[in-house]
């Protein structure tokens, strides 16, 4: 039977936008998370020094495979074996290695709403079943061990994601843990999204390995790492699924991209250059907050980590797509309609990507004051969804 699966409809958006930009309007991209800083400056100069000395071919990077188990070690003292690292085109590569790997088909994946639009659509592509946990403003727009305890009957598996896309919120280790135990004993698999890990406001982020070694982990060199140009993840996973990881992975996707590879371990050295990126990102942060009020933004989700402001815009609007492209058309601001992310309350949901200039940033609110204003927008403080005033 075939699968339907909804589009993503920000890519619609960015469509208009590049066509707007093509007629000389000046855009501004806020639409995907999408760093705008280049590779780490090694990474391109390894690049090059492949590109003129190596045909390259199919290949799995043995030294890049050890660095990343190193990674681990390092960053959460969790020690890993380099064969359980499974280079991927990219993170959606190994979403779907996780997944197709893992569960059979008609197997009940549950995951937060709001959430990755990827998530449910690549569930259902493989013909499983997305089980949306929904999760507002009392939740901090994020899964719950209580959440999971709750779904009767029990789901094969379950999606986690920290820091979360749309909302940069991140779960904390005695959550994460708690998520570990349920999960255990009600024989749950996770799927741990890590993509957005090295880009925190709040302090350190926390792997599932930490808590549940049988976790299936999914990371990317896109976001921290500043290379998603480069379709470069990962998948970690435990030994008892890794042959059979293998064995998927080399059917459907042989191997990871050669150069990009290369340019991956230099890229991992790079922190003065990341860790700027990152300070980059915290001011484009600490600006929009700032502006929110102005802008009649009341309630938004708590950004503690990625590069989103993902904020309820109801009192303007039910159609968030609608309302993505009239900003876009009237202020050359590029944003994502909250309905990819959240099919039944994204309606009145934006989702803002401050992964750009800092520039950028400030001439995105000098657009957008003023057209909120016009939509009747009121003033008034920002809650964010852990309750404090910003």
């Amino acid at each position: 039977m075939m699968v339907d699966v909804e589009p993503f409809h920000a890519i619609g958006v960015s469509v208009l936008a590049h066509e707007l930009k093509a007629q000389g309007r000046s855009v501004i991209h806020m639409e995907f998370g999408q760093p705008s800083t280049p590779a780490p400056k090694a990474a391109i100069a390894a690049a090059h020094r492949v590109l003129d000395t190596d045909p390259m071919g199919y290949w799995e990077s043995q030294p890049l495979i050890a660095r990343i188990a190193r990674h681990y070690g390092e960053t959460y003292g969790v020690p890993l074996q380099p064969r359980q690292v499974i280079m991927t085109c990219g993170a959606s590569a190994a979403l779907v290695l996780a997944l197709a790997s893992t569960f059979e088909a008609g197997a009940r994946i549950a995951m937060a709403r709001p959430g990755y639009v990827a998530y449910r659509n690549t569930v259902k592509a493989l013909h499983m079943q997305a089980i949306e946990i929904p999760c507002g403003h009392n939740e901090r727009y994020q899964i719950s061990a209580a959440a999971i305890a709750a779904l009767d009957p029990a789901p094969e598996g379950v999606i986690v994601a920290s820091p979360a896309n749309p909302t940069g919120a991140i779960l904390p280790p005695e959550e994460l843990r708690a998520i570990a135990e349920v999960c255990r004993a009600r024989g749950i698999r996770i799927v741990s999204d890590e993509i957005y890990h090295g880009l925190s406001y709040v302090g350190p982020t926390h792997s599932m390995l930490e808590f549940e070694p049988g976790a299936l982990v999914i990371s990317s060199f896109s976001k921290y790492y500043s290379m998603a140009p480069w379709r470069l993840g990962w998948l970690v996973a435990p030994e008892a699924d890794r042959p059979r990881c293998r064995a998927f992975v080399s059917n459907l996707f042989l191997t990871a991209p050669s150069l990009a590879q290369h340019a991956a371990l230099a890229a991992m050295d790079a922190t003065e250059e990341l860790e700027a990126n990152l300070a980059v990102y915290r001011k484009n942060r600490d600006l929009l907050l700032a502006a929110l009020p102005a802008l009649g933004l009341k309630e938004v989700a708590p950004p503690d980590g990625a590069f989103y402001i993902w904020a309820d815009v109801g009192h303007l609007t039910q159609d968030s797509l609608g309302f993505c492209k009239q900003l876009l058309n009237d202020t050359g601001v590029c944003t994502a309609p909250g309905v990819d992310f959240d099919p039944v309350e994204g309606g009145h949901f934006i989702r803002i990507s401050f992964a750009v200039s800092t520039p950028q940033v400030e001439e995105a609110i000098r657009r957008m004051i003023p057209w909120f204003a016009e939509q009747g927008a009121g003033s008034g403080a920002v809650q964010t969804a852990s309750g404090s005033r910003r």
